[in-house]
C-alpha cells in the first residue's frame, strides 16, 4: 500500500512539473496598488492556495459552530439523565 501512495505522489509531482513547464510564459497581474509579472503556473498555484485557505477558514467556522451545538446538547442530555435518575428513586404511592 505504501508503494502505491509513493507512486501517486510521484505522479502528482511529475504532472505539476510538466504543468509548470507548459505554462512558463509570464503574465501581467494588475493589483489595486501596482502591477507585477509572474509565470502563469505560479499565479495559478497562488490562486489555488488562496482558495484552499479561504475554504479551510470557512469550514473551521462551521466546525466550531457544530462543536458548540454538540456541547450544549450534551449538557442538556446530562441534565435530562439526572432528572430521570431522580424520578426513578422517588417511591411510587398507591
Amino acid at each position: 500500500m505504501k508503494i502505491f501512495s509513493y507512486i501517486i505522489v510521484l505522479l502528482i509531482i511529475v504532472l505539476g512539473i510538466t504543468f509548470a513547464i507548459l505554462n512558463a510564459p509570464p503574465v501581467t497581474v494588475h493589483y489595486y496598488v501596482g502591477v507585477k509579472q509572474m509565470p502563469l503556473s505560479l499565479l495559478l498555484v497562488i490562486s489555488f492556495g488562496a482558495g484552499l485557505l479561504i475554504s479551510f477558514l470557512v469550514m473551521m467556522l462551521a466546525v466550531i459552530r457544530l462543536k458548540t451545538e454538540r456541547r450544549r446538547l450534551r449538557k442538556k442530555l446530562r441534565i435530562a439523565e439526572k432528572e430521570i435518575d431522580n424520578l426513578r428513586v422517588i417511591p411510587v404511592k398507591d
